[in-house]
């Protein structure tokens, strides 16, 4: 009797209302095409641009600020070390970093501030080179990690993921080779952020409920990185009009690959065991099996002790500081680096050369333009997307930014992330996925490419 009034409070209408209302305003935000100023995109797009048009003058400037904030914090509590930093999560997290992310920020201050006042050379600050980071890239990103923070959890926190992870579990294990749990994983990946995925997968893997063989194949197959960034992506090389069908090719080409990648080396070459240090209870328990009305219950409980607006209003605050100070120096860094190469050496064109020859098997347009892209991805996600930018053909931008998020594995966020976990997963192998993932995707977007474009 019990349990069944237990039932009855978790799936009582108010509950449910709760999981549903701030779920649907999630998926309408994120996931629903509009026709916005700048052509069909998703409600965030449109807010995030209605953004940028009233702000485009202080955007800059705020990114400078975030910079020298980010520096400056961490040379000084790397100094004096306070116990107020020691004692506070986001300060401890934001600014206890090691030398080499200190000496990564300092210099992505420098740059800013040379950028914004054009000191030394113009290949530093030009309008191709830092200054197209700094007012265009680094301006959208601003701009999409704030919107993105403040409302996924509408998307997380309210039940959606755990009702779909739910519905998932029957076909997850025979398919791909991963245990239903792991949906809740893989949906917070495509709706949140794919660095978020991965450490969620690794905590899982401690706890038990995951084998090494079935983490490494989620980190490395489903951590797809969120929505919002690929919007950024799309609009960034001049493609929001196409992203409903860019999404759509990322997430179907991840789930064809996903048939192939666990059944093939190196991923099954890692063993199929437990953590040593896993909790044996949940060991135990990870064969049973979820019902819808299971399903329900989680959703609804996971919406019952969601925090309230201010709360949640607070933690997205905080999580856009939080990513605003820790990757803006780093992409500042990273972004500004390619394209001083790219445009003052042939370096990139070298790399891209041999190439070639396949891009025009394809029949992809530009193809050298288009071929140091292709591998670039494995450095950082975002770079093949600032190479391909200058390229006239909507189809060959199409599939190249297509591509540097379908290869998945980029060792500035989570190929980092995955070395430095418990996932059993080295460098070498890292690099083995990442260019079977690439020969693997290719032909796919091409397909998906053509059918858009021709």
């Amino acid at each position: 009797m019990e349990k069944n009034s237990n039932q009855t409070r978790v799936l009582s209408l108010p509950l449910v209302l709760k999981s549903l209302v701030p779920s649907i305003l999630g998926i309408l935000f994120f996931l629903i095409p509009f026709d916005g100023p700048h052509g069909p995109t998703v409600m965030i797009g449109i807010v995030g641009y209605a953004i940028m048009d009233l702000s485009s003058r202080l955007l800059p400037l705020t990114v400078v600020a975030i910079m020298l904030i980010s520096a400056v914090g961490a040379i000084y509590v790397r100094i004096h070390e306070p116990a107020w930093v020691r004692n506070h999560l986001f300060l401890r997290s934001a600014f206890m970093i090691s030398k080499f992310w200190i000496l990564v920020r300092a210099v992505g201050a420098v740059l800013g501030i040379a950028i914004i006042l054009k000191l030394g050379p113009e290949w530093l600050w030009g309008e191709n080179t830092g200054g197209l980071v700094l007012h265009e890239l680094l301006s959208v990103l601003l701009v999409f990690f704030f919107l993105a923070s403040i409302f996924l959890p509408l998307l997380l926190d309210y039940g959606l993921v755990e009702l779909v992870g739910t519905m998932l579990h029957r076909i997850l294990k025979p398919v791909y080779k991963i245990p239903g749990n792991s949906g809740v994983d893989i949906i917070a990946s495509l709706l949140g952020d794919g660095t978020v995925g991965t450490l969620i997968t690794a905590r899982q893997y401690e706890k038990g409920y995951y084998t090494g063989r079935e983490a490494a194949i989620i980190a490395t197959t489903f951590s797809v990185v969120s929505i919002s960034f690929c919007i950024v992506v799309v609009n960034f090389v001049g493609l929001p009009h196409m992203f409903p069908y860019f999404y759509l090719t990322v997430v179907c080409t991840c789930l064809i690959i996903g048939l192939v990648l666990p059944r093939i080396w190196p991923l099954t070459s890692i063993p199929d065991k437990y953590h040593p240090e896993a909790d044996s209870t949940v060991v135990d328990n990870n064969g049973q099996q979820l019902s819808l009305v299971s399903g329900l219950q989680l959703a609804t409980q996971k919406a019952g002790s969601a925090p309230g607006p201010v709360k949640l209003l607070q933690i997205g605050l905080f999580n856009a500081f939080d990513i605003w100070l820790v990757f803006i120096p780093v992409i500042m860094v990273i972004a500004s680096v390619a394209m001083i190469l790219a445009e003052t050496t042939p370096i990139f064109q070298w790399m891209g050369s041999p190439l070639v020859p396949l891009l025009d098997l394809l029949q992809i347009p530009e193809p050298e333009k288009a071929a140091p892209g292709v591998f670039l991805g494995f450095v950082d996600m975002f770079l093949p997307a600032i190479l391909c930018r200058g390229i006239d053909s909507e189809m060959t931008r199409f599939i190249i930014s297509a591509l540097s998020i379908a290869q998945l594995i980029y060792m500035s966020e989570v190929g980092v992330l995955i070395m430095k976990s418990s996932i059993p997963l080295n460098f070498w192998q890292l690099l083995s996925l990442f260019i079977i993932r690439t020969v693997m995707a290719l032909p796919i977007i091409v397909l998906f490419a053509r059918f858009y474009f021709l």
